[in-house]
């Protein structure tokens, strides 16, 4: 008989934040979109939007290791160019077919909600 210990993980500080579950999220909703973009980008927009939904929440997780309020929000500002690097890429993707007008307001709606989520989050950081 196979016995199985339970295991105790840590959750750490920024798996708590809602803005990076919403970023965990919003990077999972990407990588299916792309599936979809024809092979030729693969190396192109398919890379580079992928690269720069996964730093949304990358950042946060890297920031909420630092020890100074400017160092966290630091890597919240970094998070949030992310995003608009990735808003751009959306963009891209409609002018070039790839989404049409319905996935297009799904993500950059989504979008939207990360960034405002991101400059609060930033503001509570530096606040205290």
């Amino acid at each position: 008989m196979i016995e199985f210990k339970a295991i105790i993980m840590h959750i750490y500080s920024f798996e708590k934040l809602e803005t990076w579950q919403k970023a965990r999220l919003f990077r999972k909703e990407i990588y299916l979109l792309v599936k979809k973009f024809t092979r030729e980008e693969i190396f192109g927009l398919t890379s580079q939007i992928k690269r720069s939904a996964s730093s949304i929440g990358d950042c946060l997780a890297e920031g909420s290791g630092r020890i100074t309020a400017k160092d966290k929000a630091h890597f919240v500002s970094m998070s949030y160019s992310s995003a608009l690097e990735t808003i751009n890429h959306i963009i891209g993707a409609h002018d070039l077919g790839y989404i049409n007008d319905e996935e297009y307001k799904f993500f950059r709606l989504n979008l939207d909600e990360l960034t405002n989520k991101l400059n609060a989050l930033r503001k509570s950081i530096l606040k205290n």
